[in-house]
């Protein structure tokens, strides 16, 4: 074979391997998420089947008793169950960035507080915008899918969090929500029922996930 010709091949073949070894690097990535986001979604789900004020808590995987909570505790549950503890997540992260996080604006803290920051929607917020993927807010319900976590303000600046599950109501065409607004975890047909302050996607502290 000619040296030019032999050269382009050696390029080809280069390509080639390169092409195929970033497909076979980007598929376990896809699965893994994929499977995370079933498992997510389903100890959301379950949280339903069984029937918020300070409390001071175990750290790490700390909780109020099962038979309380607010809306935060239901995100924080469902992670705990695929193994991801926000309750440690969040705590690492204010503690190496609490001027990023609303604690001393919003509530004037002058110290991070692994009893609750965590149980802070806006806390949740800045935590998702800087660990996960922040995605469109649209009125389109195709653009929400199972294991997206939303956030709403409920009126005068009262904010709120649920998590997209796999299930439709019979009369409706878009994905239900997973949450709690004062009478214990529900899934509920409320995707667009109030204003959606944010959009996100988390699958935990490891990127391989």
């Amino acid at each position: 074979m000619r040296p030019a010709l032999k050269s382009r091949a050696s390029i080809l073949v280069l390509i080639v391997f390169t092409v195929s070894s970033l497909a076979s690097s980007q598929a376990p990535t896809s699965v893994l998420r994929q499977q995370f986001t079933k498992r997510l979604v389903a100890a959301a789900i379950e949280l339903t089947r069984h029937s918020g004020s300070y409390v001071r808590i175990p750290y790490p995987n700390g909780d109020v008793p099962t038979d309380t909570g607010v809306c935060t505790d239901e995100i924080i549950r469902s992670y705990r169950a695929v193994g991801v503890d926000l309750q440690k997540e969040v705590d690492e992260e204010i503690v190496l960035n609490f001027a990023a996080y609303p604690n001393q604006k919003r509530w004037g803290l002058d110290h991070p507080d692994s009893n609750i920051d965590h149980r802070r929607v806006p806390n949740l917020m800045v935590f998702f915008q800087r660990k996960g993927e922040t995605l469109p807010i649209t009125k389109r319900a195709t653009d929400y899918a199972p294991g997206d976590l939303v956030t709403w303000d409920l009126g005068r600046g009262v904010p709120h969090i649920g998590i997209v599950v796999d299930q439709k109501a019979s009369w409706s065409d878009q994905y239900m929500v997973v949450h709690n607004i004062g009478a214990g975890p529900k899934m509920e047909d409320v995707l667009f029922a109030w204003k959606i302050t944010g959009h996100f996607r988390y699958f935990g502290p490891d990127s391989s996930q």
